[in-house]
């Protein structure tokens, strides 16, 4: 019995191949502590040491991001939109979900989320 296209499977999976080719999907996950995903960020990268064409990003009315369905449906069709052929995809969180420089200032550490101040972030080459 064929269940149909199941779009979080089909994330993961992308993910686990490694490098296929450009274009690239990235999918990074941001809370406001390390257990909780409120935010996913979405971009398309068509080559090497270029800006993303493409940015989207989604948010968590309430809950964990990485378990809502719709989500995940948005992310895939989003990026098949954009024919991607790798995905690039964090297993953690990479930080706070509030942006630097737009909802606090720049070189400050995050007012709503204290759990993130002073923590060293993974670095994205």
């Amino acid at each position: 019995m064929k269940l149909g296209w199941r779009p979080r499977k089909w994330l993961d999976k992308k993910s686990k191949l490694g490098f296929r080719g450009y274009p690239v999907g990235t999918i990074a996950f941001y809370g406001p502590n390390a257990q909780l995903a409120s935010k996913v960020a979405v971009a398309v990268i068509v080559a090497p040491d270029t800006e993303p064409v493409a940015l989207r990003r989604w948010f968590a009315e309430s809950g964990d991001v990485r378990n809502d369905t719709a989500t995940f449906e948005q992310i895939a069709w989003f990026l098949r939109g954009h024919e991607v052929r790798t995905v690039a995809m964090t297993e953690g969180l990479m930080g706070c979900p509030h942006e630097e420089g737009i909802d606090y200032p720049q070189g400050e550490a995050c007012p709503e989320c204290p759990f993130w101040a002073g923590r060293a972030r993974p670095v994205v080459a």
